[in-house]
């Protein structure tokens, strides 16, 4: 097997590295977030991955016992279980990114519901309770946790009202009941930060934009939604040649998905223009199930996306941290294809260690990422000042792919050891482990320990060979695997 030949050279000017993808993660709907196991895997994320924020739905819904309707028209609030939830996050020094949603039954239009734990999408029967409601909620959060902080809180109206499972109204009825919302909170406070319209698929970025404009109404941020899974045609007002530009397609004629994530950011950072953009929601699919979300190909495809994605958006929230996840209801089973990081018993997927690797970079970058085929290369400065080179081996589902033999010649560096750490089929991969176990659907405590302890990260010696302008390196990078060297 040939290698493929990268360079890097070790004095190259450094730039900024901003951890964009650390900046929130997101989560089931809140009341899971009174759980116990929730909170160690949420606080484990957070000092493993860095994360800073959390975002979640149904912060509103009726098991989180937020309005009730004590007499007809006569309304009594309750905000100890919010409270609950922000105090725990404040204490590990997270945040929230506040999904304003979704409707308490006593205020809302209609009976349409969401997932297993019904969140109400319908539209509130009155904007003078629903205004007079989020002013309450607003200045609750003001006298409880002080403006300061709630100044570098975000609050997000709503989730994806362009799919009629999660909006029963129209896009008009929607940005109606955005400004509401927006207003209603900058009455609280004018430096709070408020946003939407936390679309799927990337839609309505412009549209949102351009009513706030007209409208007088607050926009702070924008916000939206997206999977590699989404259909590329999922937008009929869009051209493919806009979407996918020179070389979107491969010599036969087909349609390269590769890189698709990156195709999408960076028309919705056009349409967003100069506010601020988040991506409030992403995965390797949006299929809850699909068996991959548990193995080293989500790894190299998250790998690759957050490395493409750099200096596009603000902030990049992986979905979910966790599969304590309740959408259909907690389903069985350890490796499921969850949308999480973590399995429900907080076994570290190969995803998790894949953001666990990027974590481990530094606040500066050497020139950007370098991709032969397959295989990218991304040089950046360890926190402890070592060059350190990430490296991953992605491609989608349906194209070719194979174990690759890469050579990393480093000039402007007399010497060096080197370490190796890796995610692949044979590393870092707790869900082979589980089935070779005979695939429990219970593990035991003791089986879910040994799994954590299969699914770490391990570093070791990586030969380093001395050359006329530094050193050189040597290793292969099964198919999905991910590598992280770094040089001391």
């Amino acid at each position: 097997m040939s290698s493929l030949q990268f360079h890097v050279d070790a004095a190259s000017p450094k730039a900024p590295f901003d951890h964009y993808w650390e900046m929130c993660v997101g989560a089931c709907h809140g009341y899971t977030a009174l759980r116990e196991d929730y909170r160690i895997q949420l606080k484990k994320a957070k000092e493993d991955l860095g994360f800073q924020y959390v975002r979640f739905h149904g912060i509103l819904n009726d098991d989180m016992s937020v309005v009730r309707e004590v007499s007809p028209g006569e309304y009594e609030y309750n905000f100890v279980n919010i409270d609950n939830i922000l105090d725990y996050l404040l204490s590990i020094k997270m945040k929230p990114f506040m999904e304003l949603s979704f409707m308490p039954t006593p205020f809302a239009s209609g009976e349409q519901t969401c997932f297993y734990y019904k969140g109400n999408v319908t539209m509130p029967k009155s904007f003078e309770l629903w205004d007079s409601f989020i002013k309450e909620l607003m200045t609750h959060l003001k006298e409880r946790y002080g403006i300061e902080e709630l100044e570098t809180w975000f609050f997000e109206v709503w989730n994806e009202p362009n799919l009629d499972f999660f909006f029963a109204g129209t896009q008009k009825d929607y940005f109606t009941l955005y400004a509401h919302t927006a207003k209603a909170i900058k009455e609280v406070g004018e430096n709070l930060k408020v946003g939407g319209p936390a679309t799927a698929n990337n839609e309505w970025i412009s549209d949102l934009v351009k009513y706030c404009r007209e409208n007088d109404a607050p926009l702070d941020f924008v916000s939206t939604h997206h999977y590699p899974s989404d259909d590329p045609n999922w937008n009929q007002n869009m051209h493919l040649d806009d979407f996918f530009g020179e070389g979107g397609a491969l010599p036969n004629g087909e349609i390269d998905r590769r890189g698709l994530l990156t195709k999408m950011v960076k028309i919705a950072c056009r349409e967003a223009g100069d506010i601020p953009l988040y991506y409030t929601e992403w995965n390797t699919s949006a299929n809850e199930g699909d068996e991959f979300h548990d193995t080293p190909y989500s790894a190299a495809l998250v790998a690759k996306t957050l490395l493409d994605n750099y200096g596009y958006v603000e902030g990049y929230s992986f979905w979910t941290f966790s599969d304590l996840f309740e959408e259909h209801g907690q389903v069985t089973g350890e490796f499921r294809g969850g949308f999480g990081l973590q399995t429900i018993h907080g076994i570290p997927k190969p995803v998790y260690r894949a953001f666990e690797l990027l974590h481990q970079l530094g606040a500066e970058r050497l020139p950007a990422v370098e991709e032969q085929g397959t295989v990218g290369i991304f040089p950046a400065m360890g926190k402890n000042g070592e060059l350190c080179i990430l490296a991953y081996n992605q491609q989608m589902l349906d194209r070719p792919i194979a174990e690759e033999k890469i050579k990393i010649s480093i000039k402007n560096i007399s010497d060096a050891s080197a370490t190796i750490q890796r995610i692949d089929d044979a590393h870092a991969n707790a869900k082979k482990a589980w089935e070779e176990m005979g695939a429990p659907v219970y593990p035991s405590a003791a089986q879910v320990e040994a799994l954590k302890a299969v699914s770490a990260l391990k570093e070791e010696p990586l030969c380093v060979s001395k050359t006329e302008e530094g050193i050189s390196l040597e290793f292969a990078l099964p198919a999905y695997g991910v590598a992280l060297v770094k040089l001391v």
